[in-house]
């Protein structure tokens, strides 16, 4: 049985307007560690003079970023339409296969897990993200995961999405 992840996925459909011609586009966010991936699905743009060749294909553009949003990874597929569905069948099937043989262990969960924060520890985590370490890095040093720290992070005004910065102050919190 694999370990627990913090996976957080947030996928949208939206349709987009481009020379006059309504696309339809499918964007998935997934944060894992201290990797976000995006993974975008639309359809081609072309002109008449390219429409048979581009007709019922979609581009499929996946972007792998780290912990500070350095692209480490990137890649577009073209994509038949009539194919997508069994082309993604086949690679999910592959990919869990290559998951289920990758090297490391995945049944060590954090050593702090459930474990109470203290007021020090709260301290520590505000000054080392204000600091600017990272996800990971701080989460190594609680013995924490990383969605646990980035759970944590508003609870001590810190904003887990932009490294080193603050959540803004809400108007009903503010001095007058």
């Amino acid at each position: 049985m694999g370990a627990e992840v913090d996976v957080e996925i947030r996928s949208s459909e939206c349709l987009a307007w481009r020379n006059m011609t309504n696309v339809e586009a499918h964007r998935t966010h997934i944060r894992m560690g201290s990797t976000t991936y995006d993974v975008d699905v639309e359809a081609l743009e072309f002109d008449e003079a390219e429409y048979a060749e581009h007709a019922g294909r979609v581009a499929v553009n996946v972007v792998a970023a780290g912990e500070h949003a350095e692209v480490i990874a990137e890649g577009t597929l073209e994509v038949d339409i009539a194919a997508a569905g069994t082309l993604g069948t086949v690679l999910a099937k592959a990919l869990r296969s290559v998951a289920a043989v990758a090297p490391g262990d995945r049944s060590a969960a954090a050593a702090n897990r459930g474990k109470p924060w203290t007021a020090e520890m709260d301290a520590e985590l505000e000054r080392q993200w204000v600091a600017g370490a990272g996800v990971a890095d701080i989460a190594r040093h609680f013995e924490r995961s990383p969605g646990s720290i980035r759970a944590r992070l508003p609870r001590v005004g810190c904003d887990p999405v932009t490294p080193g910065a603050y959540l803004p102050v809400p108007p009903s919190r503010r001095a007058s």
